[in-house]
C-alpha cells in the first residue's frame, strides 16, 4: 500500500489536543491526510501500555470535554437506562481524558440512530457528549490483530462501493505507516476520502483497538447536529 491511500489519521498521546466540538473541526490537530500528500508524523513517544476500561467489549465510544468524564458517564448511562431501556448498560471512564465507553445490550449502530431522534427531538438530553461511536470489534492492539479484524469487517463492503479509512490513536508506541498497512491490507474497493460509502473506524485506546465498518451517518457529531 502506499502513503496515498486515502486515510485520515488522527494521533492523541499522554497531553494529547483538547477534543474540539466538532469532529471536523478534530482534526485540525496532530492529524495526517494521506490522500496525495505526505503524513506528518510526530516524534515517536512512550505511552502508558494499558486503558482502563472496566468493561470487556465495549461497543460504544464517547468523546466529552476534558474535566467532564463523570458527567458523559451519567449521561450515557441516563440515555441508554431511562431513554432506550437498556437495564444492562454500562459505562466507564479510561485513562485517557475527554474520552468514556460504554457496552450495551443493544445493536450499537441502532442506538446512534435512537440517539440522533433524541437529540432533534430533545437536544437539551446532551449536555456533555461530543461524539458518539459504535463499536462493533474489539481486539488487542497488534498489527497481526488489527489486520484479521480489518480484513472480516472489509469484507462486508460492496462490490460498488468506496471506502475511507479514519485511524485515531491514543497511547500506543505503534508506527503510523504499519498501521495503515495492517488496516487497509488487500482492500480492493475505490477509495474516497471526503465522501464514502463506508468508513472503516480504528479506535486504538493503548492496549486495546475498537473497530467498526460503518457509513457515515452511523456516527453521532453531537454539536454539528445540534446546529442543524
Amino acid at each position: 500500500m502506499k502513503l496515498t491511500e486515502p486515510v485520515e489519521f488522527i494521533n492523541k498521546g499522554g497531553k494529547g489536543q483538547r477534543e474540539q466540538q466538532s469532529f471536523f473541526n478534530s482534526l485540525t490537530c496532530w492529524k495526517a491526510v494521506l490522500c496525495g500528500a505526505k503524513a506528518k508524523i510526530t516524534s515517536p513517544r512512550t505511552f502508558p501500555v494499558c486503558v482502563n476500561t472496566m468493561i470487556n467489549g465495549f461497543n460504544l465510544l464517547a468523546t466529552t470535554s476534558r474535566g467532564n468524564e463523570r458527567a458523559m458517564c451519567n449521561e450515557m448511562l441516563f440515555l441508554l437506562k431511562d431513554q432506550l431501556g437498556d437495564a444492562e448498560a454500562q459505562t466507564a471512564k479510561t485513562k485517557i481524558r475527554g474520552l468514556i465507553v460504554a457496552k450495551t445490550s443493544l445493536d450499537p449502530i441502532a442506538v446512534i440512530e435512537k440517539f440522533r431522534v433524541i437529540l432533534k427531538e430533545r437536544p437539551y438530553e446532551f449536555r456533555y457528549a461530543l461524539r458518539i461511536l459504535p463499536i462493533q470489534g474489539v481486539v488487542p492492539t497488534d498489527l497481526e490483530e488489527i489486520k484479521k479484524a480489518a480484513t472480516e469487517l472489509a469484507a462486508k463492503i460492496g462490490e460498488n462501493e468506496t471506502f475511507r479509512v479514519t485511524i485515531e490513536k491514543r497511547f500506543t508506541t505503534l508506527h503510523t505507516k504499519d498501521l495503515i498497512e495492517a488496516a487497509v491490507g488487500d482492500i480492493k474497493n475505490k477509495a474516497d476520502l471526503e465522501n464514502p460509502d463506508k468508513i472503516l473506524l480504528i479506535e486504538v485506546l493503548g492496549a486495546l483497538t475498537g473497530m467498526s465498518l460503518v457509513e457515515p451517518n452511523d456516527i453521532l457529531l453531537v454539536i454539528q447536529e445540534k446546529m442543524l
